[in-house]
């Protein structure tokens, strides 16, 4: 039986659609803007909030595809997607503003764990999310050089301003000890200075309203994992490795030491995965081929992706411009398709268990 394309229909067909950041149905929670439908057409606008920015796209086309196969007979479907105002809520002891706070790890040093972290934020952003980054990284801070970022930052009634960095709708603040410290100068800490650095770094600097907070971590077992376990609801956590048994095997520690604290794990991502010769467009596996995706599957944990070994991605980050990796076409499938999946798991996680809700901004 062929339904009649009318408004009450088309909304009764997507009543129980997931939204992504929240899980509940768009119905439920107001999201369902506009319906116009008639015989011949199906014109649909629904509301999403900027955290599941990058997945608007994909979305817009599930939307459409429900629509097509609930109403085969109408010739034209137009989905259109709007935002839908959805402030985050405090979290933890030092009430951050933030939806999800997202630690990027890895075992060892070495593998380009600062590298995806900067890249990740920079692809929410650009996708349209509010996204801040912090550096947690104290004793080898690396994210400030490799946004080309500079000074030190001002101070305002006693909160921290931070850098900015220019990517996307939105500018993203950033922090990290590298703006504290003299270049080149070590930091020689024990671990309760540490833990103030970073507690002060979340807590007194003007983060505002975020989707994401993106935490570069240090490399390794350290207690920067347990300090903001405690300061702070992370949402999970994100490692980085190489394909070689040996970064394979500091990767698990690494696994080991965010289950021992109760961060959940996101998925791994391999960097350096393969090197594909500009000349001859031979492929070669310097480090090995798809270690971490058999670990992640064996692990039970999702696989992100791979990012290759590219002269570019090298050249940009030396230069502060890492932002620049999603202008090449080369890399930009590569760290696209990393921010799609880790989005993506966050909604199939919510549709599965919805969260609280957050309160609508008035």
């Amino acid at each position: 039986m062929i339904t009649s394309p009318d408004p009450a229909a088309v909304r009764a067909t997507l009543a129980d659609f997931p939204d992504p950041e929240s899980g509940r149905p768009l119905a439920d929670m107001g999201q369902i803007v506009a319906v116009d439908a008639s015989a011949d057409a199906i014109r649909v606008t629904v509301g999403l909030t900027t955290h599941s920015a990058v997945l608007w796209k994909q979305v817009r086309g599930r939307i459409e595809e429900r629509l097509r196969t609930r109403f085969p007979q109408v010739a034209a479907i137009d989905v259109s997607v709007v935002e839908h105002a959805r402030a985050p809520g405090k979290l933890g002891q030092i009430g951050l503003e933030a939806k999800s706070v997202i630690a990027v790890g890895s075992g060892k040093g070495g593998v380009g764990k600062s590298t995806i972290a900067v890249s990740l934020a920079i692809g929410l952003a650009r996708a349209g999310s509010r996204v801040g980054l912090l550096d947690a990284d104290v004793y080898g801070p690396s994210v400030p050089h490799l946004l080309g970022l500079s000074g030190r930052p001002q101070i305002d009634q006693g909160k921290i301003v931070p850098m900015l960095a220019a990517c996307g709708p939105h500018s993203m603040p950033v922090m990290s000890m590298g703006f504290l410290v003299p270049p080149g100068e070590a930091v020689v800490w024990r671990g309760p200075m540490l833990h103030g650095a970073i507690s002060q770094m979340l807590r007194d600097t003007l983060w505002g309203p975020l989707d994401y907070l993106v935490i570069d971590m240090p490399p390794g077992t350290g207690d920067i994992a347990l300090t903001l376990s405690q300061v702070l609801p992370l949402t999970g956590a994100v490692v980085v490795c190489t394909p070689q048994d040996v970064a394979l095997l500091d990767a698990t520690k690494a696994i080991a030491m965010f289950r021992k604290v109760n961060i959940p794990l996101l998925g791994m991502v391999e960097n350096m995965s393969f090197f594909v010769c500009p000349d001859t467009q031979k492929r070669y596996d310097i480090f090995g081929t798809g270690g971490a995706k058999r670990t992640a599957k064996e692990l039970d944990i999702p696989f992100l992706g791979e990012v290759p070994i590219q002269i570019p991605i090298r050249e940009h980050g030396d230069a502060g411009q890492t932002a620049a990796n999603y202008d090449d076409p080369a890399s930009r499938p590569y760290l696209e398709a990393i921010c799609e999946r880790l989005v993506g798991h966050l909604a199939a996680t919510n549709a599965a268990a919805p969260p609280l809700p957050s309160l609508p901004v008035l």
